[in-house]
Formats: C-alpha cells, structure tokens, sequence
C-alpha cells in the first residue's frame, strides 16, 4: 500500500468519525431538548405527516423491523403523544394519529425532525445516493462478519451499543 492510498484511507475514516459524531450529538441533543429519544420524534413526524398510516407502513418508512416500531408506537402512545384506533369499516385496521400534544411536541422538537443522515442522504440526487450505495456495498462485501439484522436497527441503538449482540458487549 502507498503512503498516499494509506494517507487517503484514514481521510475517509475520519469522515465517518466524523458523521458519526454529529448522529450521536443529534440524537443526545433531541432527547435532552424534547424528553423524546431521535427515533421516537421521526415516527412522530412521519405519523403526524401522514394521519391514518398503519404501523407496518410505518416500519417500512422508517426501514426497521415491525417489532421496533411497535416499541417506538408504545412509548409515543404512553406519553400521550399517539392514539391508534381502528377503522370504522375494517376494525382489523389499525390506523396511527399524533393526537395534539404530540403535534405540539414536534412543533419544539429540535430539526431535522427524521435526523441528519436522512436529511443529507435526501439532498443528495438520485444519482449520487445510487454511486454511495454501490461504494457502501462494496466497503461491506470485504467484511467477513456482518449482521444482516442491522438494516432494521436504529441508529442511536447502535451508537449507544444497545443494538449490540450479547457477546459483541463483552
């Protein structure tokens, strides 16, 4: 390896150091500001941008796994901030609203309301988001060991090593 190839390496690292960080900041600034954890005021703006979603469309939006947004649901529904109810001509139909107090929770949420990293992947064109997920498909192909189940984890769980397998914590 070069001096220069190895000089651009730990550039490159650094930037993801670097992003990382802000993610971390972001997360801990959203839950001292608003008492609501970064994940719980995204699925409250996507809920109260979409009145009626079900809870599984919900996880799809968010990219995690149902039994996530099912805890994230629980806790948004036990501080008062969402109601699910069923819908009048399928009650099979479960159906999410932000009730009041949770519009007004958003309203004083720090931004961006679903986080940094969506927000900067959003900016970005559709051709650059495409040429990021082959370059990050083929940073993650030289790994030997990934955990699949990582697509569907949120990011402050990650950072926070909650999301960690029990003998990854040791």
């Amino acid at each position: 390896m070069t001096a220069n190839r190895h000089e651009q390496m730990l550039e490159v690292l650094q930037r993801f150091r670097v992003l990382l960080r802000a993610i971390d900041v972001h997360y801990r600034r959203a839950e001292s500001r608003s008492g609501l954890g970064g994940a719980q005021i995204w699925a409250l703006s996507e809920i109260a941008s979409s009145p009626g979603v079900q809870p599984g469309d919900l996880a799809k939006r968010m990219a995690i796994h149902p039994s996530t947004a099912s805890n994230l649901l629980r806790r948004l529904e036990a501080l008062g901030f969402v109601v699910r109810t069923r819908e009048n001509h399928d009650k099979r139909r479960v159906v999410l609203r932000a009730t009041p107090a949770g519009l007004r929770k958003l309203r004083s949420a720090p931004k961006p309301l679903a986080g940094p990293l969506q927000e900067a992947l959003l900016a970005l064109s559709t051709r650059r988001l495409a040429s990021l997920q082959r370059d990050l498909d083929e940073v993650l192909s030289k790994f030997t060991r990934l955990d699949p189940s990582a697509k569907s984890v949120l990011i402050p769980a990650i950072l926070s090593n909650r999301a960690a397998p029990k003998s990854a914590r040791r």
